[in-house]
């Protein structure tokens, strides 16, 4: 599924021009929630999830290659944000590894990580090919919508 961050923001700012709590919108099988209590969650209709296996204590973060932030928004152009809430997994499964590391040539397309929303382990994919210049993001690490995960130059 197509994440649209713009309809997003826009249901976003609608919640707080509105004071409503919650706003849902669909559009065929794709149905897109904004929620103030929990941020906003994609959600896909009868879309089965790839089988992935949870590391065993998922509140123990793996070691990942971070730095800090610094200025980097989800307005730079290379910045991968998240399109959910949910928990950052850098790997398929526990002990193996990473999908990506600082350093590395990705192509458009390409797994970066996989945020586990709901239960459901959703695949967070390249926007464009380049090099992984900076990666944001802990292994078994919450992340909110728009956090920025990593940068590709």
């Amino acid at each position: 599924m197509k994440i649209d961050k713009k309809a997003i923001k826009d249901l976003a700012k609608l919640l707080d021009e509105t004071d409503l709590n919650e706003i849902e919108v669909a559009e065929g099988d794709q149905v897109i929630r904004v929620s103030k209590g929990g941020g906003a969650i994609p959600v896909a209709a009868a879309v089965p999830a790839a089988p992935v296996s949870m590391p065993s204590d998922p509140t123990t973060p793996q070691a990942a290659s971070t730095e800090a932030p610094g200025n980097v928004t989800g307005d730079h152009p290379g910045a991968v944000t998240s399109p959910m809430v949910g928990t950052a997994y850098a790997a398929p499964e526990p002990g193996a590894p990473n999908f990506v590391s600082k350093g590395d040539s990705v192509s458009e397309g390409d797994t970066l990580l996989i945020i586990e929303a709901m239960k459901v382990m959703n695949p967070i994919k390249a926007h464009k090919s380049g090099t992984i210049t900076q990666v944001l993001v802990e292994n078994g690490q919450p992340v909110e919508f728009g956090d920025v995960l990593f940068v590709i130059e």
